[in-house]
């Protein structure tokens, strides 16, 4: 797999060309951790956005096999945090991650704010499309389309070769 190392100059170049695509005024911000924190920062900094909640997913260990079948996006998501319906309801929200590799994390979040009354839209740095498994559905807003395991400047002493992952 290519993999791409990011600097910080990079992710500013992604923020600026990502923040004028965003059109309108946002009541608040969705944050998925962890991901999501440095660019949703980044952004709610840029667009002036004040109000910044978190959410934070985790998906059961796939079983082997269910990335074969293409079962894993019907697996049942555990909300670890969740913004409370009333902080949501009626309001627009920016729903920030950093990479949207599956989707699944984005569309699950994304569905639950639309569940509550909220209106969210979704914004990412990284779109891989080839991974998605949500085909016909696309983040809102994304800098840039790739293929590549994305190293941010952030995860640099704690990504794969770090992990021996890429022995």
């Amino acid at each position: 797999m290519r993999r791409e190392v990011l600097t910080w100059s990079d992710v500013d170049k992604l923020i600026d060309y990502l923040a004028p695509q965003i059109h309108g005024r946002y009541d608040s911000m969705v944050v998925i951790t962890r991901g999501g924190m440095v660019p949703g920062g980044m952004l709610a900094e840029a667009l002036n956005i004040t109000y910044i909640l978190t959410a934070s997913v985790r998906f059961p260990a796939d079983f082997p096999g269910l990335q074969m079948s293409g079962q894993e996006k019907f697996a049942i998501p555990e909300f670890i945090q969740f913004p409370e319906s009333e902080l949501l309801e009626g309001r627009r929200i920016l729903v920030v991650d950093d990479v949207w590799t599956k989707g699944r994390n984005m569309v699950t979040v994304a569905n639950r704010i639309d569940a509550a009354g909220g209106m969210p839209d979704t914004c990412v740095l990284h779109y891989k499309p080839g991974s998605s498994l949500y085909p016909g559905f696309t983040p809102t807003y994304y800098a840039a389309v790739t293929d590549a395991y994305i190293i941010y400047p952030w995860e640099l002493d704690r990504g794969p070769e770090v992990l021996g992952v890429w022995n």
